[in-house]
């Protein structure tokens, strides 16, 4: 009923909407005198503000047309190539000169956690000088007919298993936040069942392989409740007339009221000082504002399925620390994992996942060779500032380059010293 009446107010609000735009461009206009006024800009502000607080932000582009490669500018295109109705996996084609040796295969496991993919955005404008990467786009599970099945956190790890079939054997991959826990289980599977298309590397980010370790707001959350709190009060049926019409599904208005009332007194200020900055007539710090939010208010809805399975098996029952967790019946063991190099990155003012909860991973993969493992805690950073930002660029991208080329296997190397030919 709830996502019915928020269908409902955002379409009643879709005139205001209207008028308020309007509004802007009339008192933003240069050809209009009062533009330049004070009382102009204060209008204009207004009607801007009240438009973007209202609207429903859609899913956001990657926009990347170029990067720099060996010193030089090359263009980059997207590439679809593989599809199944929950997610795609696109790949970052670059522009390369013929016959140059080819880059590591580089999968980013984006977060099904709210945000879109393209929150990752930043990550592969790092990483695309270095690797040739490919990145998991999940699909809105509003926008998925109820026809098309359903997806839960079995069906994830079989996509990650999928997809590494796609790249071959020795490829990369690197878990943000929300994926360390399937990416791990995916790769402990393919290990134990002898799979030859195992990654060389493996870098887990931010991310909740074990939340009994400094446990956050977040973690106390889903422990306090249980699973039945969340199954009876966030799970909720998509309305019509969205593709996924009957659904159930954790809608994403509700993830992101989530979001923003963990730090609700920065996003008043941050908008006020929005409001500020287009009335003095700051065009620069108003268009970060806007780059920021388009991003961040952009959400998709999960399948309940996949939700309460996830609360259920890393925040709740803690199943993967415990030697618990199973996967279609078949247990998930970090411990037959002995041929993937693991890297493991935390950030030191983390909210999200508490330092220490990614480092996990490190004393559960037990039979890893210590030369193949590594971990690193980045100073002052919090959760978003471990996949991006100028820190993740300048100190921790370096290091996930390094170590993905100090651990590429001999298979790997041949296989591109093959292609290269």
């Amino acid at each position: 009923m709830y996502y019915q009446l928020y269908e409902f107010n955002h379409a009643a609000l879709q005139p205001a909407r209207a008028y308020a735009q309007a509004v802007r461009l009339l008192y933003a206009n240069p050809f209009n005198p009062a533009s330049s006024t004070p009382w102009g800009r204060t209008i204009a502000a207004a009607a801007e503000v009240f438009e973007r607080t209202t609207r429903r932000y859609g899913k956001p582009e990657f926009g990347i047309e170029t990067t720099v490669v060996d010193g030089k500018a090359v263009a980059v295109t997207e590439e679809v190539v593989w599809s199944r109705p929950f997610c795609r996996l696109i790949r970052f084609v670059r522009d390369l000169p013929a016959g140059r040796k080819p880059d590591a295969r580089l999968l980013m496991v984006a977060p099904m956690s709210g945000h879109y993919a393209t929150l990752l955005r930043g990550t592969v404008e790092a990483m695309l000088p270095h690797a040739d990467v490919y990145i998991t786009d999940w699909t809105d599970a509003r926008m998925v007919p109820l026809s098309d099945g359903r997806f839960d956190l079995d069906d994830y790890i079989d996509y990650l298993i999928e997809m590494f079939r796609v790249l071959g054997p020795g490829a990369h991959v690197m878990g943000v936040c929300q994926p360390s826990v399937p990416v791990l289980a995916a790769v402990a599977l393919m290990e134990a069942r002898g799979d030859g298309n195992l990654p060389a590397t493996m870098t887990l980010m931010g991310g909740p392989i074990d939340t009994r370790k400094n446990p956050t707001a977040v973690n106390r959350l889903a422990e306090e409740h249980g699973i039945d709190w969340f199954r009876e009060n966030v799970i909720m049926q998509v309305p019509w007339p969205n593709p996924g019409f009957l659904r159930q599904v954790y809608p994403g208005f509700l993830q992101l009221s989530g979001f923003m009332s963990m730090n609700l007194d920065r996003h008043i200020t941050a908008h006020k000082e929005f409001f500020m900055h287009l009335v003095e007539g700051d065009g620069e710090p108003a268009e970060k504002h806007r780059d920021f939010y388009d991003e961040y208010l952009a959400v998709m809805d999960l399948t309940a399925e996949f939700y309460l399975q996830t609360v259920d098996t890393v925040f709740v029952r803690h199943s993967l620390p415990k030697g618990e967790m199973t996967h279609r019946g078949e247990p998930v063991d970090p411990a037959a994992i002995r041929s993937v190099a693991l890297l493991t990155v935390e950030g030191e003012n983390d909210d999200i996942s508490g330092v220490g909860q990614t480092k996990a991973a490190q004393d559960l993969c037990v039979n890893i060779p210590d030369a193949m493992r590594s971990h690193y805690l980045q100073p002052v950073v919090g959760h978003y500032g471990v996949f991006n930002g100028s820190r993740f660029r300048a100190e921790i991208a370096p290091r996930i380059v390094d170590f993905i080329a100090a651990h590429a296997t001999p298979a790997a190397k041949q296989k591109r010293a093959k292609g290269a030919r």
